[in-house]
């Protein structure tokens, strides 16, 4: 049923079943805001990122301000508040990496894909972000492509790994065209 607004009066009406699922059993709990994260990560697994309008949602639903939802999702770094790209390139800029010229990849890959650091290519398919120290100090510089490490990566070598993945992405088989 809905209300004057033509709204529907359950907000979750609106949510994917799974997200509405989980923000029922996160009600049940004692202190539903526990559950909060696991909620915006399954969220973010879903679209990507976390839309504005969803976050209010599961304010609402969990029955804590918005604002509480939003500095969580803004202090943990694994959230995202704007979409990314198919393919999220994250540079490691830890002391090794940066000290080996992860700068320098840094800006070739600015200058390749045409975007800015935490942007997104307009064809949806790269966004651009930086990290912390990835652990694998001894291949640096390093970057991530979704999962996938490249390590002792030059600027150099930019353009042609770009170009590899737009390949892989117009062609997931393999196969010849």
């Amino acid at each position: 049923m809905a209300n004057g607004c033509n709204a529907p009066e359950n907000k979750n009406e609106k949510l994917p079943e799974e997200i509405a699922r989980l923000i029922e059993e996160a009600k049940k709990g004692e202190h539903p805001e526990s559950r909060l994260i696991g909620v915006l990560h399954e969220i973010q697994l879903r679209y990507g990122y976390l839309p504005r309008d969803i976050m209010d949602e599961v304010a609402q639903a969990l029955q804590i301000p918005a604002a509480t939802v939003s500095g969580v999702a803004s202090f943990y770094h694994f959230f995202s508040l704007t979409p990314k790209g198919k393919y999220d390139i994250s540079v490691c800029m830890g002391t090794a990496c940066f000290v080996k010229g992860a700068d320098k990849v840094l800006e070739a890959l600015q200058s390749e894909l045409g975007i800015g650091l935490g942007e997104t290519t307009k064809d949806g398919l790269f966004s651009l972000n930086i990290s912390r120290c990835l652990g694998i100090c001894a291949l640096a510089p390093v970057l991530t492509v979704n999962e996938k490490v490249y390590s002792q990566v030059s600027p150099r070598q930019v353009p042609a790994l770009i170009n590899k993945i737009k390949e892989e992405n117009d062609n997931p088989d393999g196969a010849e065209k």
